[in-house]
């Protein structure tokens, strides 16, 4: 038990018999869980022992609960199969809006079905089904398309709907609309789901420019309200939500020791969601982005952020010393990439979508690690990601110390103060204290002096 780590991990506890079902489970700490397991049984403890039954222990290390999330699913994948890591991890397939373009007379529906044909027309994932909806009513009522949900077959004598009293519907079902203008509606609808609104938001802030500048007021507070309206409906979805061929991030979390030491080798962990499949981790060096040590929590942002330094190779040393850090981000990526691919599997694409799901979507100051998403062009924002990897690395910030102002005013004039900077014992500066800094009577205002 002395060679397990005191780390975060996986780990599976097998027995004599090839037969019999490991153990297996996660952890914040491998040798604290297993000795609780494994030690000698208390006397009148129902507390589960498994030393009897014990013949070899399997265990990875992991960095964060992220990647502990993903190595559980895998171990218990191979272990169990899918079906069965589905169930001890309690996954279930994110809802996603599903636009049926096979359709003459395409609609919007929230589903949580995979399937391969539609896969190019379904956005999301969601967090949940109620917001899935509730972002299909608020961008189905800035258009005209049906709600219906019936194989329609239109006919002249159709009763039709209330959203055709309302005016919300072309009413393709009594033959209201022809092809063309419904068609027109729903190529319309599928591009805002593909650019987040932007296709639309676009087009009305390009008319309200025109009206205002030829001083039709009303048409541009009018076209103002609607451009509102429209930025409202798309803000129910967030930035993860994407066509799912199209639902690509990097994921940045705190990397797992090298050794059992546990010494600082200034790395991050970086996974990569690829057409929303998971692939990594990859350890990405930090190594030229320089990290303030003596950042603290109520600091200013620009001491904060890390800075970006250029290696200058030294004699004797090989020539990937030299590498920038955007060089070696870049061919971090580029193993990603390379490992990542098009799923196939609808079941491994729905276990992954949930994993990220569930860690993606938890409140900002629960959720651990950060995450990238690329450029429009599809290229990724290499600083932001080293600058993130940067923060996992160097940890939290430290706590401010408190100031004792009290003892400040004791201090008599003249006096030297000794400044030591937190993180950098070989700093220091000596400042003499003001002598009016004993007396707050002595400062005044340019008014009242008369300069």
């Amino acid at each position: 038990m002395r060679a397990v780590p005191a780390v975060p991990g996986v780990f599976a506890l097998r027995g004599f018999k090839e037969t019999d079902e490991p153990y297996l489970t996660r952890t914040a700490d491998l040798r604290r869980r297993m000795r609780r397991l494994l030690d000698p049984p208390e006397s009148q403890s129902k507390r589960l022992n498994l030393r009897e039954r014990v013949a070899r222990i399997e265990y990875t290390v992991t960095g964060s609960e992220f990647e502990s999330s993903l190595v559980l699913y895998e171990a218990a994948a191979a272990l169990f199969g899918l079906a069965e890591a589905r169930r001890r991890l309690k996954l279930h397939t994110p809802y996603f809006l599903r636009f049926t373009a096979e359709n003459a007379f395409p609609r919007v529906y929230a589903t949580n079905r995979l399937s391969k044909r539609g896969l190019a027309q379904m956005y999301g994932p969601f967090p949940s089904r109620a917001a899935a909806e509730r972002y299909c009513d608020a961008v189905l009522d800035l258009f005209k398309i049906r709600r219906c949900y019936e194989d329609l077959q239109p006919y002249p004598e159709h009763p039709g709907c209330v959203y055709q009293e309302m005016k919300k519907c072309l009413a393709p079902c009594n033959i209201a609309c022809t092809v063309e203008e419904y068609k027109a509606e729903a190529d319309a609808v599928e591009a805002f789901f593909a650019t987040r609104g932007e296709s639309m938001l676009g087009k009305i802030a390009a008319e309200r420019e025109v009206a205002a500048e030829a001083m039709e007021f009303e048409q541009a507070a009018a076209l103002h309200e609607k451009y509102q309206k429209v930025k409202a409906a798309a803000a129910l979805a967030d930035e993860l939500v994407r066509p799912v061929l199209e639902v690509r991030a990097a994921v940045v979390q705190k990397v797992a020791p090298a050794s059992a030491e546990g010494e600082d080798l200034q790395e991050a962990a970086l996974f990569m969601v690829q057409a929303g499949c998971i692939a990594g981790p990859e350890r990405m060096s930090t190594l030229g982005v320089r990290a303030v040590k003596e950042q603290t929590s109520v600091g200013s942002s620009l001491f904060a952020q890390p800075l970006m330094l250029q290696a200058v190779p030294l004699e004797g040393l090989q020539v990937e010393a030299a590498e920038s850090p955007e060089m070696r981000a870049n061919e971090v990526l580029a193993r990603l990439e390379a490992k990542a691919s098009v799923p196939s599997d609808m079941a491994l694409l729905s276990d992954h979508l949930s994993l990220l799901r569930r860690w993606y979507y938890r409140p900002e100051k629960q959720r651990a690690g950060e995450v990238f998403f690329p450029y429009a062009d599809g290229g990724w924002p290499v600083r932001r990601i080293l600058r993130g990897a940067a923060r996992m690395a160097l940890g939290e910030p430290a706590t401010m110390a408190d100031t004792d102002r009290e003892g400040a005013k004791k201090i008599k004039a003249g006096a030297k103060v000794r400044v030591l900077h937190e993180g950098r014992p070989d700093v220091e500066r000596v400042i003499e204290v003001a002598e009016h800094a004993q007396s707050p009577e002595a400062f005044t205002s340019r008014r009242t002096s008369g300069r």
